[in-house]
């Protein structure tokens, strides 16, 4: 099963980065790739089950479902269950940490997914490059610009 993991220091208090990361239908603040987020109906941001559908840059789809959410660990975990990545099993999570020498925080994007092992290396480099680290520069674009 591939594995693959991104990680940043964003410049800012790790509350206010968490505040951020913990909201589930926010990804569209700062992910440079999302468009669009839409909570299922009765669905919350903070509560575990709820379904978010992505609109990508591309135009492409992703569903996602919240499997965890942790306030105390400053953890959410979630999974894709449908979108145009020749994937299964995808279960990702991002965790905010304190930096506590400097104030700042520490993000953790990461993720266990399985796929075809001649899709395996790209796929690796895709979610590693162009969905996390990006994500994490967008993240710390948008901490930085927001008060």
């Amino acid at each position: 099963m591939p594995e693959t993991c991104a990680s940043a220091v964003i410049p800012a208090d790790t509350p206010s980065v968490w505040r951020v990361v913990r909201d589930f239908d926010g990804l569209p603040d700062w992910h440079p790739a999302i468009e669009h987020s839409a909570l299922g109906d009765g669905d919350a941001p903070d509560r575990v089950g709820s379904v978010r559908t992505l609109r990508l840059t591309d135009g492409s789809t992703v569903v996602e479902t919240l499997n965890a959410l942790d306030d105390q660990r400053r953890s959410m975990t979630y999974e894709i269950i449908e979108s145009p990545f020749v994937i299964r099993s995808y279960r990702s999570t991002i965790q905010v940490m304190p930096l506590t020498t400097t104030g700042e925080s520490f993000v953790l994007w990461s993720v266990a997914f399985d796929c075809d092992a001649r899709d395996a290396e790209d796929l690796v480099a895709f979610f590693r490059d162009d969905v996390f680290a990006a994500g994490l520069r967008g993240l710390a674009g948008h901490v930085a610009r927001t008060p």
